[in-house]
């Protein structure tokens, strides 16, 4: 038993400090990336910025409406061939990630699809532990299936192990354990990693590989999907701030006269039950299920987070997205936000 006593932060736990720009306004900050990925050499250009594949959030009519904004979807591990044919069109192909697990019927399905829609060029390697040895193997075999597909894998949340899923071939690692607005990990496992101080270190591991991250959970506001970028994450994945919209889909709830919609975390009972037939009896519920109001539009929720990502980069005089992390320091706070009528 060891205990490290250098001191790890959240996004909570900093604001940007704000510096002199030369910058007239917001609207001349340049949102776009463009990213060469280290195996599979293809490019893509976009707001990096990625719907994260949650039931709710990562479905097709999501990935509809993101398009039109640059912005990409990681689709749910459960979709099928049938529902990925209603996006099979060249505009998707860059914009939209392929998800599966380790099992045998995950890859099985993946599989299927890539052989009916090759053209699709992000596979989503995603599990809740990424520290497992099968899990460096598993993303080795789809490496050496895939060579020419750009492929994600994750969750990590320390150097070490953003190395080892490069070297096994992901060109983009998934950063974050328990961060997430409706992952009780941390509760039920007492793991976890403050998600600034991940994406700093997991960032700091990856480019000198060549390799990409993202950081994954922890957002709570615009403010925070800056802070990802200003700490060196290559793209940002959302869930609780994407969720609640008509286009997730789900059941909309009516109560006391408003209209609500349910969100679930991907390892939750709710998740379980509904792709796997329930909890097996060696497992525990790892996420929770909450009533979000319902959004009014998912245009309008994309327009106010990139609007603050500018606003954040026109204050620490950065012309663009690329350059917002050479243009970050961060101060420590123990307190970001004044809260005395209510939080937003």
């Amino acid at each position: 038993m060891r205990i490290e006593e250098e001191i790890k932060l959240d996004y909570s736990d900093v604001l940007f400090r704000p510096k002199r720009s030369t910058l007239k306004s917001r609207k001349d900050v340049d949102l776009n990336r463009k990213y060469s990925f280290k195996y599979s050499n293809l490019t893509w250009k976009g707001t990096p910025i990625i719907a994260s594949n949650m039931d709710g959030v990562g479905e097709i009519d999501i990935a509809k409406k993101l398009v039109s904004h640059k912005v990409m979807t990681a689709l749910t591990k459960q979709h099928n061939i049938d529902q990925i044919s209603k996006i099979n069109k060249a505009v998707f192909h860059k914009t939209v990630a392929l998800s599966c697990g380790t099992s045998d019927d995950s890859y099985n399905r993946l599989i299927k699809i890539i052989q009916k829609f090759p053209k699709f060029e992000f596979i989503c390697i995603d599990v809740a532990n990424g520290y497992s040895e099968n899990f460096s193997h598993f993303v080795s075999s789809v490496r050496k299936k895939y060579p020419k597909k750009t492929i994600i894998a994750g969750n990590v949340v320390t150097a070490d192990m953003t190395q080892e899923l490069i070297l096994s071939g992901a060109d983009i690692v998934k950063v974050g354990i328990g961060p997430g607005s409706v992952c009780t990990t941390r509760i039920q496992t007492g793991v976890g990693y403050p998600q600034l101080s991940a994406v700093m270190e997991c960032a700091d591991a990856a480019h000198g590989l060549g390799a990409h991250i993202i950081a994954d959970g922890g957002c709570t506001c615009p403010g925070d999907v800056a802070k990802g970028f200003g700490a060196g994450a290559d793209f940002v994945m959302l869930g609780g701030m994407l969720a609640g919209h008509k286009e997730g889909g789900g059941e909309v709830i009516e109560k006391g006269g408003h209209k609500y919609i349910e969100f679930y975390g991907s390892s939750s009972e709710e998740a379980n039950e509904k792709h796997y037939g329930g909890l097996a009896n060696y497992r525990s519920s790892e996420g929770k299920k909450v009533s979000i109001p319902l959004k009014s539009s998912l245009d309008k929720t994309i327009r106010d987070i990139l609007g603050g990502i500018r606003s954040s980069c026109t204050y620490v005089g950065a012309p663009s997205l690329k350059q917002l992390s050479k243009c970050t320091t961060f101060v420590r706070v123990n307190n970001q936000y004044n809260d005395t009528f209510g939080k937003i």
